[in-house]
This record gives C-alpha cells, sequence and structure tokens, in this order.
C-alpha cells in the first residue's frame, strides 16, 4: 500500500514539475517584456491549477457508491478554476480615464491557468502543444503587431519636464494610457529637459495621455503637432 501511495506521490510531483516548467515558459517571455504577471506568477498559476485538477480528481474518486459510481463529481473543484482564475485576470486589466491595458496579460493568466489543468488531468500532448502555440502568438506574432501599430495615428509630442527628470515614469504613463513610443529625443536645457516624441494610438487615448502628463508636477508643458 505504501509503495502504491508513493509511486502516486511522485506521479503528483512530476505534474507539478511539468507544470512549473511550462508556466515558467510563458512567464520568461513576460518577464522579459516587463508584463505585471511575470515568471513567479505564471509559475504559480500553472502549478495551482495542475494541483487543482489533481485534487479534484482524486477527492472525487475517494469513495464510491455500492453500484461503484463515485461520491464526488472530478470536475467540482477544477471548475472553479475557470471562474476564479478571473479574478486575477480582472487585476491585471487597468482603466486609465478611458484607456484599458492589460488585456493580453489577462488572457495570458486565463490561459496558463488552462495549461495548468491540462497537467493536472494528464492531458500533456495537449498541454505542451498550447504552450508552444502561445509562445508562438506571444513573440512571433510581435513583429505584426509593430507593423500594424505603424499603421495607426502618429502625433509628435513635445514634452518639457523639470531638470534632472527621468523619461521611465513619463513611459510608464504613455503606456498606462495605451499609446506607443514609436521614437525618442532627449534635449537638456538650463530651464528644463525636453522629450521630443513620436507616439502612435487612437486619438481617445491621445487625449487621455495629454491629461495625464499634464497632471503631473514635473511636467512644465506639453505640446501636439
Amino acid at each position: 500500500m505504501s509503495a502504491v501511495a508513493e509511486a502516486l506521490s511522485l506521479s503528483v510531483l512530476a505534474k507539478l514539475l511539468l507544470a512549473t516548467l511550462l508556466g515558467g515558459a510563458i512567464g520568461l517571455e513576460r518577464e522579459i517584456a516587463g508584463k505585471a504577471a511575470g515568471l513567479r506568477t505564471n509559475i504559480l498559476i500553472c502549478v495551482g491549477a495542475a494541483l487543482f485538477t489533481q485534487m479534484s480528481m482524486d477527492i472525487a474518486t475517494s469513495g464510491f457508491s455500492p453500484d461503484q459510481h463515485p461520491f464526488g463529481d472530478n470536475t467540482r473543484i477544477a471548475a472553479q478554476i475557470v471562474s476564479g482564475i478571473g479574478f486575477l485576470g480582472a487585476g491585471a486589466i487597468l482603466h486609465g480615464e478611458g484607456a484599458v491595458v492589460g488585456l493580453t496579460t489577462a488572457a495570458t493568466i486565463w490561459v496558463v491557468a488552462a495549461i495548468g489543468m491540462a497537467v493536472g488531468g494528464g492531458h500533456y500532448v495537449d498541454a505542451l502543444g498550447s504552450t508552444a502555440l502561445i509562445m508562438v502568438v506571444l513573440i512571433g506574432l510581435r513583429p505584426v503587431e509593430s507593423r500594424l501599430l505603424a499603421k495607426r495615428r502618429r502625433l509628435h509630442v513635445t514634452l518639457r519636464v523639470k531638470p534632472g527628470c527621468d523619461f521611465a515614469p513619463f513611459e510608464r504613463m504613455i503606456q498606462e494610457a495605451g499609446v506607443h513610443v514609436y521614437s525618442r529625443r532627449t534635449f537638456e536645457h538650463d530651464s528644463d529637459r525636453t522629450f521630443e516624441m513620436d507616439l502612435i494610438g487612437a486619438t481617445k487615448q491621445f487625449d487621455v495621455l495629454a491629461d495625464v502628463l499634464r497632471a503631473n508636477k514635473s511636467v512644465v508643458s506639453v505640446t501636439t503637432e
């Protein structure tokens, strides 16, 4: 009996290790891309989904009725992963005065949980194939996305800030508004630091971004062409 229990434990451990590798592969790409849900987050989601799925099956088959039907439903716990993971996805979506960002991160969290469920359920080929497909989507389609962005409205913006201010905080504001920085030049003056930028985005997002930048205490002026 102990040998069987040990074998089952090793089987579960192998599933969790596989979930760690698959979740880590996607999480690494997200980490390199500088996204909020990075390496550790995706690993934990994938491992947790795999463990919950395994528990769902084990608990459901822990007892049988006289006619050999399991007392439990082996999809009960696993089904809650689909709805529960939505809370994490919702937290990854940021609403910035009409601009919505983080949708790709939320979708990645959702699909990483699905991979974890596939591993927990023993569908290893499905899990491996899905991971490979997701990597193609996240990495392989990035150049295509860049070319599509280039076809959107482009605006030349001159951002004057107080001397010594770094560009990084303003870049985050721009990205959170759903606008892409196509090019940038920096000029130093005695009274301010000037960033000359070419931005790509939707008209509504530009309006939102202008209000956000002008509200910042380090910004001297914002002009657009």
